[in-house]
């Protein structure tokens, strides 16, 4: 068991190892916000889990701790933004904020985001859209690790695809998917827990479903999301985020975790935005809104069902708890902390320390 771990001490903790590595405060404070926020709503495979390895980019040279990203080209409702090989929340942001900004202008906005690092939870950025009034989507490419119905090897990464949607009188409402069955982190996870995985995780050498975590990624592949369904929706973001941004595609994108540290990772993204009021009453959207999601939470319930949840409800109530109990990380997290603070010599504290 582990003592739960306040919000704001493990933030002050990941900014002092990102600041360690030559990051400014506002970047060290706003990359370690955006970790720990994914580690309160409960998803840990995309908080602080990644700080160690994020580290070791920064400090072998692969992503550039100073690098400030820059609007390449740009139209009243679009831009394309070279991230500078940034820390992936350091760009995102940036990219998030200009899209925001022009569609206040014009009430729409894309902007891709190329040559950034790997960059943790897409719905991070797209709540935060949310939450000034945007509908937003987000989406990002990897390194393949996900097969194609019928292929042997992977073809496309098990790139993310996340929307949020306003809701006046509460939390956005909030869809963050890897288009692979499961995100890749979550078999490292089960590997180093000795837990088994389920037979529709991955995809053998022999192109069939295997319950082996050990050959992933060397000789297995992800399973897309829904067959078909999945694949087609990763290849939709491979195009918003790395085909009509210029950026690296499938197998051109680096392995942030694999690779040596000094090689960049050119992850690329991208931010749409929608400004709600550009287009529609706010208060008669809101109304409008509150109608279906009463409608979502009426609906008849199978038995030992409370209320029929929406996308994102789960890990706002995580959330919400975390501010006041706390957050209670998995012994791998833990792990990958220590490991963070022999990287850089910040005191961990025994906040995080197995009991």
């Amino acid at each position: 068991m582990t003592n739960p771990v306040e919000i704001g001490k493990l933030v002050h903790f990941a900014r002092s190892c990102f600041q360690f590595v030559g990051m400014n405060e506002l970047n060290a404070s706003e990359a370690a916000e955006a970790l720990v926020v994914t580690d309160a709503m409960g998803v840990f495979t995309h908080g602080t889990k990644l700080l160690a390895g994020y580290l070791k980019k920064l400090q072998g040279g692969g992503y550039n701790p100073t690098a400030k990203p820059r609007i390449e080209r740009e139209g009243p409702g679009w831009a394309i933004i070279d991230g500078q090989s940034a820390l992936g929340q350091v760009g995102s942001l940036f990219a998030l904020r200009t899209a925001i900004q022009k569609a206040r202008q014009v009430g729409i906005a894309y902007v891709g985001l190329r040559n950034t690092g790997h960059i943790g939870a897409a719905g991070y950025y797209a709540a935060l859209a949310a939450r000034e009034g945007m509908i937003a989507m987000a989406t990002g490419n990897d390194i393949p690790s996900v097969a194609a119905p019928g292929s042997r090897t992977a073809v496309l990464g098990s790139n993310p695809l996340a929307y949020a949607i306003p809701v006046g009188d509460g939390d956005p409402i909030l869809l963050d998917i890897a288009t692979a069955a499961v995100a890749g982190g979550k078999v490292y996870a089960a590997i180093q827990r000795g837990e088994p995985i389920p037979n529709t995780w991955l995809i053998g050498p022999e192109g069939q479903p295997t319950t082996d975590g050990s050959l992933y990624p060397k000789d297995a592949a992800l399973a897309p999301m829904a067959g078909h369904k999945g694949y087609g929706l990763g290849l939709w973001c491979e195009i918003l985020s790395a085909i009509l941004p210029g950026g690296n595609i499938t197998w051109q994108v680096g392995s942030w975790i694999f690779d040596e540290p000094g090689r960049p990772s050119w992850h690329n993204a991208s931010f749409t935005v929608i400004d709600v009021a550009a287009m529609s009453p706010m208060g008669e959207f809101q109304q409008r809104m509150r109608r279906l999601i009463d409608e979502l939470h009426g609906a008849p319930t199978a038995n030992g069902v409370e209320r029929v949840l929406l996308p994102g409800e789960r890990e706002w109530n995580s959330y919400r708890l975390a501010q006041t109990q706390g957050i209670t990380l998995p012994p791998d997290v833990q792990e990958k902390l220590k490991q963070a603070s022999e990287m850089t010599g910040v005191a961990l504290g025994d906040f995080v320390i197995t009991r």
